[in-house]
Formats: structure tokens, C-alpha cells, sequence
């Protein structure tokens, strides 16, 4: 009997998130790889160039349940988390927010008029950056990739990984559509997780 409970209990944490995700008081899921900067994105990259990471931004608002849905069934996931914090230095911003940020032109606007300022529209947005941006770029500008929404674990790590591997710049004609489906297929099961 108390096998039979035990099982049905490890089913049932097994079935359910992976971890809760942790809201800050601003409303805003926290994950222990996220950095709690002055939002001044030349000084970010800077950090992140010296750390050997990718500098990338993630847009996000309270109440966001494709957010949510990143932060308890993705970013949990350990190759995932772990490849995220190993490679990324991830500055997350608030699409309604007040606090200060700094875009690589210079210009200092609250959170909430930069995302109108770059056109976010949607949250999740993922902006992934170059480790060199000019002086008269925007962020949206310099970005060498987007994730506009929320999606499978393994569509989220093939993206991290195809910016983090600079397959963006190569000449193979394998742009990040290509290259999913390759592995997709490398992963065996035909499965985007």
C-alpha cells in the first residue's frame, strides 16, 4: 500500500512543473542566471564580453502566462538553465516598467518607452546581441536574433545555441529554421523537445 502512494505521488510531481518560478516584487518571474544590472546596455556588454557570455535581453510583464509558461516548463529544465547560464549574461526588462535603461546609442528612457521605442510588442522577446555594437545602434538594430513568444524546451535551446555558436554568420545557407529541423532530426524522435 504505502508503495502504491509513493508512486502516485512521484507521478504526481513528475507530471507537474519542474520548479516554481520565483516572482519578484515587481511581478516579474527570477531565475538565479538572471543579472541585476543598471541596465546600461554598453556597460552590460562589456560585462558579458569579459565574462566570455552573449549578452541577451528578455522582455517580460506581470501577468504574462506565455512568460510563466517559459519559466515553469523551460528555463527549469537543466540543459536549458545550464546552457543558458553558462553561455548567457541575461538582462531581463519589463514592458511596463519605470526603471532606467540605457540603449548602445546612448539614449536613456524607462523601460516602458524603450520597448516602444524597439517595437516589443509581445513578451516573452528574447533580443540576442553581438559582442560589438556601433555607436548609433539601437538594440533591436544590432540584434543578430529575436524570440518573439514562449517555446519548447528543445526550440529554446537550438535557439540559444545556433546565436551562441555564430551559425547566424556562417555561409551555409542553414538559417535557424534549417537548422532546428536538423535537429530535430538528430535528436532521434522527430520531437521539438
Amino acid at each position: 500500500m504505502l508503495r502504491s502512494i509513493a508512486k502516485v505521488l512521484t507521478v504526481a510531481v513528475l507530471a507537474g512543473p519542474l520548479a516554481a518560478a520565483e516572482l519578484g516584487d515587481d511581478g516579474l518571474h527570477k531565475t538565479s542566471w538572471m543579472r541585476d544590472t543598471f541596465k546600461d546596455l554598453r556597460e552590460d556588454l562589456e560585462e558579458a564580453n569579459g565574462e566570455g557570455k552573449r549578452l541577451v535581453l528578455f522582455f517580460e510583464q506581470r501577468g504574462c502566462i506565455y512568460c510563466t509558461k517559459m519559466h515553469e516548463e523551460v528555463f527549469p529544465r537543466p540543459e536549458v538553465s545550464q546552457y543558458i547560464e553558462d553561455n548567457y549574461f541575461v538582462v531581463q526588462l519589463n514592458l511596463h516598467g519605470d526603471v532606467e535603461v540605457t540603449d548602445f546609442d546612448g539614449e536613456t528612457l524607462p523601460e516602458k518607452d524603450m520597448a516602444r521605442k524597439w517595437r516589443v510588442l509581445f513578451t516573452p522577446t528574447i533580443l540576442f546581441l553581438p559582442e560589438e555594437v556601433g555607436e548609433d545602434a539601437t538594440a533591436p538594430e544590432a540584434a543578430v536574433a529575436v524570440m518573439p513568444g514562449a517555446f519548447s524546451a528543445a526550440t529554446t535551446l537550438d535557439m540559444f545555441t545556433w546565436v551562441n555558436e555564430k551559425r547566424y554568420a556562417l555561409d551555409n545557407e542553414e538559417d535557424f529554421q534549417r537548422y532546428h529541423a536538423r535537429r530535430i532530426q538528430e535528436r532521434n524522435n522527430g520531437s521539438t523537445d
